[in-house]
């Protein structure tokens, strides 16, 4: 009688219900009356009986149920449920000792909750992945600060793992001094946008290293009716933006001063046209009074000084002339020695070279070398310009040229008493806007640009220095300069 009246009462049930072995085959089945029902028999295979396959099915119920031992629930459209509503395929284990002797498998519909659920975990589980995977941090914390929400942008910023954060430590943690304190004020207040928000502002956060990262931060508080009931922050890391800002910044002051070394090339050629002419009557008046009148041996003195020092001044804006010319960057047979003391010619009388003694070593059977004259005297002026700052107008300047017949190369050697460059910033001299001067006493040419010209003229430059000692400056020039460029060394 109890057996008959479980039976019926299964069989009353309006959805599915099959037991099956652990080998798929059918061991009972209850009979709804939905017209879309497979018809099932006892002992069928399920997924044949089922689903007409002639193997298991993929990602089979029974097999995860097998497996895992426990109950198991899966949402679905397909076999034993009704074809026109939303369905789940529930099983669970029957055991007989400790072996699992078969598995119930049950057929019925999601109930309007139960489908609310499910959208409410997909949806969430969107969200989690929305805030998971984006590029800036997004940290979210309840009123008192305990921090909920941390994302993997937030974790590689602040460089706290996220279980060390979640439900531990506190939004304060993560901004330096009163930082969370202010943020709060500036979102309660209308003077930075709408009440309750704050846009793409300025502020830093500490990591967890202790170091203070910048940051662009856009804020809310997360209201319930009229109750704060959290805040919400997304994190924009500006260490890249101010680092290209910084490098922009250098490339607008370099060519500020490039423009400006160019517009006091064009003043000095002006000048030394407009000197040309005074120069040039005062040269030939001193020689005609010379040449025609009788002159007492002290004026005439005087007269040769003065033709000496027009003459002199004469040399100088011919040479000024000369260096401000602009070229077309032909190479051309040049002599070094002369190249470097033409530049040494405009350079010696500058007050800063006063105390400075120069000592010269020149080999005077040096080959002419295929040069850009005007791109090498840059060059040149540069480096002794350097060497004279680092000495500060007083020490000891030396230059020297010499021939390399076994590289089939002319070598310049540039080399200064100054105070030195320490070994860690020497690798880094000739790297573009580096430089250890204070804003506004470079000259215009740094030494990324003489690197630029000698690698120009396939040579090679390096630089030795000791602490304490000086430093030298040795470029290596070919005599047959190949198309390629040349090399660099600190």
């Amino acid at each position: 009688m109890e057996k008959e009246y479980l039976v019926n009462a299964i069989d009353a049930f309006k959805r599915s219900i099959i037991i099956i072995s652990t080998d798929f085959k059918i061991l009972a089945a209850n009979h709804t009356e939905s017209p879309n029902e497979a018809q099932v028999k006892v002992g069928d295979l399920c997924y044949q009986a089922l689903y007409s396959r002639s193997t298991p099915c993929t990602n089979c119920l029974a097999l995860e149920v097998i497996k895992t031992r426990k109950a198991a629930l899966r949402p679905g459209r397909e076999g034993i449920m009704a074809l026109e509503k939303v369905s789940c395929l529930y099983s669970y284990p029957i055991f007989s000792g400790e072996e699992i002797h078969s598995l119930v498998i049950m057929d019925f519909a999601m109930s309007t909750l139960e489908r609310m659920e499910e959208r409410i975990h997909r949806s969430n589980g969107f969200l989690s992945n929305l805030i998971k995977s984006a590029v800036d941090g997004i940290i979210a914390a309840d009123m008192t600060g305990k921090i909920l929400i941390f994302n993997d942008a937030a974790c590689e910023i602040s460089g706290y793992d996220v279980d060390e954060v979640i439900n531990i430590m506190s939004i304060r943690e993560i901004y330096p001094g009163d930082g969370a304190r202010n943020v709060m004020r500036m979102l309660r207040c209308n003077e930075y946008g709408d009440k309750g928000t704050l846009r793409s502002y300025r502020v830093d956060i500490k990591r967890k290293t202790g170091e203070i990262i910048p940051i662009s931060l856009n804020a809310a508080i997360v209201y319930d009716g009229e109750s704060e009931v959290a805040t919400l922050g997304f994190f924009h890391d500006l260490r890249d933006t101010l680092k290209i800002e910084a490098e922009l910044e250098k490339t607008q002051v370099q060519l500020l001063q490039a423009e400006k070394m160019s517009s006091l090339g064009k003043l000095a050629a002006g000048v030394a046209h407009q000197l040309n002419n005074p120069l040039g009557g005062i040269t030939l008046f001193s020689q005609l009074i010379m040449e025609d009148y009788e002159l007492p041996e002290g004026a005439r003195k005087d007269l040769e000084r003065i033709l000496h020092d027009a003459q002199r001044c004469s040399n100088i804006v011919k040479e000024l002339l000369e260096f401000s010319r602009q070229t077309s960057n032909e190479m051309r047979p040049q002599d070094i020695n002369h190249a470097l003391s033409q530049t040494l010619f405009l350079l010696e009388n500058q007050t800063i070279f006063h105390d400075i003694v120069i000592e010269k070593d020149f080999n005077p059977s040096l080959p002419l070398v295929p040069i850009d004259k005007q791109q090498i005297n840059h060059v040149f002026m540069n480096i002794i310009l350097n060497a004279a700052d680092a000495m500060e107008g007083r020490g000891t300047l030396s230059l020297s040229t010499s021939f390399l017949p076994e590289k089939n190369r002319v070598c310049i050697k540039i080399s200064d008493t100054g105070p030195g460059i320490p070994e860690n910033i020497l690798p880094k001299i000739f790297d573009p806007f580096f430089t250890t001067k204070e804003q506004g006493k470079g000259t215009g040419l740094g030494l990324s640009l003489v690197y630029g010209i000698i690698e120009d003229h396939g040579g090679h430059i390096r630089a030795e220095s000791t602490v304490g000692i000086g430093t030298k400056f040795i470029i290596e020039l070919l005599l047959d300069p190949p198309s390629g460029g040349g090399t660099k060394s600190g």
